[in-house]
């Protein structure tokens, strides 16, 4: 099939570094090795583009504005601009990563008959409302409802952000059909097994790694709390850059804490970095409820494909995600997190019997590979009749 990909998000560089960045090119990577032609339109592109994504086809749809209202407009704009071009290049489906203001694959379903598969990766109204500006509300929620009931099927990636939607047709008036209900599931996050697999710790030190964007609700504030209050035996390193950078720099002065801070690494270059690591942390703190835990952990599961003991946060999708290959510890709990990272840093045993079941899971459960085939195969053989 020829599949458009769209992402009109303006804050996601398709080939940056970010989470969502490796999760929209592992997505296509996948398409295009069960044979699919894929064709992508984005609102940005990023400076990472790896080597066996050098020829995909790519349409660049700016979305430049200088204030919220006109974002907002420039997204539905671009939206706009890319059902055009799909409508007059054809394809034979359409998948979307949920952004705000597009209406893109409703225009493209309506206007060619296609299917279309909509990725909703997180509640971005709330998200917005509640972090950065959101001016047309009403609007944002009136075209979410419409691409949600115009997608074959919608794919979620955790349970409360399936229900976020669901609660998002039940509140529409007049309400809207069953069936566009019944068409949202939950399809959690995977990772490459191939891309990144278990290397030999440092045999010289434990080296205990976090992987992820700096920002508040990742935790690593908690992470370095612990750091200081550890009775040693390990040694931190964090791979990732983002906005609580500087302030962790200096936390970290303050405390006493000794970390390897690596900034920003690029998808292909993960595996490297994540060579000589003993553990995976996840620390993620208390956000205020189960209903806020709403991620699919990626980090989580680059660990497990690593062979990494895990040591994560009990929150949200992590207990299904990890089942008996990691140790859980409260939320937001220095103490907690210090006593468990001791503890592995001192258990070489234990460490290599939760690294060999975290490799199996991700293989077993959790690779891209096989999330793709839970998307694609009911619209694949649609496509077929």
């Amino acid at each position: 099939m020829r599949i458009a990909y769209v992402c009109t998000d303006p804050g996601i560089p398709v080939f940056g570094t970010k989470g969502a960045c490796v999760h929209v090119q592992e997505v296509i990577r996948q398409m295009r090795a069960r044979g699919h032609e894929v064709t992508l339109y984005t609102a940005r592109t990023g400076d990472h583009r790896p080597a066996d994504l050098a020829d995909l086809t790519v349409h660049r749809l700016a979305v430049d504005a200088r204030d919220p209202a006109s974002r907002e407009h420039a997204q539905l704009e671009a939206s706009h601009q890319v059902a055009r071009m799909v409508r007059a290049r054809g394809t034979d489906m359409v998948y979307e990563r949920y952004s705000l203001f597009s209406a893109a694959l409703t225009e493209i379903t309506q206007a060619l008959g296609v299917p279309g598969v909509l990725e909703v990766n997180s509640p971005l109204i709330e998200e917005q409302r509640r972090h950065r500006h959101l001016v047309d509300e009403s609007l944002a929620w009136v075209l979410l409802r419409l691409q949600v009931t115009s997608a074959t099927s919608t794919v979620c990636v955790s349970e409360p952000v399936t229900q976020w939607v669901r609660d998002a047709l039940g509140r529409a008036v007049p309400a809207l059909p069953a069936e566009a209900t019944a068409r949202v599931r939950t399809v959690p996050n995977g990772v490459s097994v191939e891309r990144i697999r278990p290397r030999p710790e440092d045999p010289g030190r434990v080296v205990v790694t976090f992987v992820g964007t700096l920002k508040p609700w990742h935790g690593v504030a908690d992470l370095l709390e612990a750091a200081s209050l550890s009775r040693g035996g390990w040694q931190l390193r964090v791979l990732g850059d983002g906005p609580e950078m500087a302030c962790l720099q200096r936390r970290a002065a303050r405390l006493g804490t000794r970390v390897d801070l690596r900034g920003a690494i690029a998808p292909e270059l993960m595996p490297s970095h994540l060579a000589g690591s003993a553990i995976g942390v996840a620390p993620y703190p208390n956000l205020g409820g189960q209903e806020q835990q709403y991620f699919s952990p990626l980090k989580v599961l680059e660990y497990m494909a690593a062979g990494l003991a895990v040591v994560a946060s009990d929150v949200g999708q992590v207990p299904q995600l990890v089942g008996d290959a990691a140790v859980l510890v409260p939320p937001s709990d220095p103490p907690a997190l210090a006593e468990a990272l001791d503890a592995l840093a001192a258990d070489p045993a234990r460490r290599s019997d939760l690294g060999r079941r975290a490799r199996r899971h991700a293989v077993e459960r959790h690779s891209w590979r096989s999330v793709v085939d839970t998307i694609l195969t009911p619209v694949e053989a649609s496509h077929e009749r």
